[in-house]
């Protein structure tokens, strides 16, 4: 049977912009740079954010593989406060909920495929061989849950490793119901890379500058949204620290600039070694 062939189809993002955080297209006298994404200084919670769904009902979802999603990006310094990254993903607690324009959408489990970076005090241990905080390629694909399981399950299990004596076996017991791939990353974000996720049905491929730096066999459900996002949001989830939640004060202004952001479906060229 023939695969259909690498069409490039229109992305139509929308900007979010919470506390500080400013997302904001490119000016006419730099034209390299399409969106610049910032936060000024600030103790409270700020998110400069693009995305393609936060109008969309779950099951509108705009991709599914296979679909393949290039950019250039750079931020302002090494280590951002908080986190940013750029991806797929399905918004599952619908952290839109209530800004203008917003679905309203009932939680569900999450399902990603994206490169993220965190700052300490973060501490999300998906996988127990590589750090909880730091700059890597992820993807995550959890096993679907009604809400009327997920929501008191969610919340039995924050108060849970709240208690250190319970934490191990709560985190165990959690992680029967996903399954993550993570690889840290070592170059420096703050220098422009160009980055690709190659979301397939079997697999999502990651490059960075046209070098594979990982492959998931195990890729998320589909459909889910493009997001592209900085905010200084922190949390932690690991057996050591238990579950909490928070903000990273930022002292001063930071930003993610992107550039050369297009989308393709059906099979793309073949990278080398996939």
């Amino acid at each position: 049977m023939l695969r259909p062939a690498a069409v490039e189809v229109p992305v139509h993002l929308s900007p979010l912009e919470l506390g500080t955080g400013r997302a904001e297209p490119a000016t006419a006298s730099n034209e390299t740079i399409q969106w610049r994404l910032s936060l000024s200084a600030s103790r409270r919670y700020a998110d400069a954010q693009l995305d393609d769904y936060r109008e969309l009902a779950r099951r509108a979802l705009p991709w599914s593989p296979p679909v393949r999603l290039c950019l250039s990006a750079h931020t302002s310094t090494p280590r951002p406060s908080g986190t940013f990254g750029f991806g797929f993903w399905n918004d599952p607690f619908s952290f839109g909920f209530g800004t203008r324009g917003a679905a309203r959408r009932l939680p569900q489990t999450p399902q990603t495929a994206w490169f993220f970076y965190a700052s300490p005090p973060s501490d999300m241990r998906l996988h127990h061989e590589v750090p909880g905080a730091g700059w890597k390629t992820a993807t995550l694909r959890s096993r679907p849950l009604h809400p009327a399981v997920l929501l008191p399950g969610a919340a039995g299990a924050f108060l849970g490793m709240q208690l250190p004596p319970l934490r191990r076996g709560l985190f165990a017991l959690m992680r029967r119901f996903y399954y993550a791939e993570e690889t840290r990353l070592h170059f420096d974000p703050s220098q422009w890379h160009s980055y690709v996720i190659d979301w397939r049905l079997d697999r999502v491929v990651f490059l960075m500058d046209g070098e594979i730096l990982a492959v998931s066999a195990e890729p998320p459900r589909a459909p889910l949204g493009l997001v592209i996002w900085m905010d200084n949001q922190f949390a932690v989830a690991s057996p050591e620290n238990g579950m909490r939640f928070g903000v990273v004060p930022i002292s001063e202004p930071q930003w993610l600039e992107v550039a050369n952001l297009h989308m393709t479906t059906g099979e793309p060229r073949p990278a080398k070694g996939t």
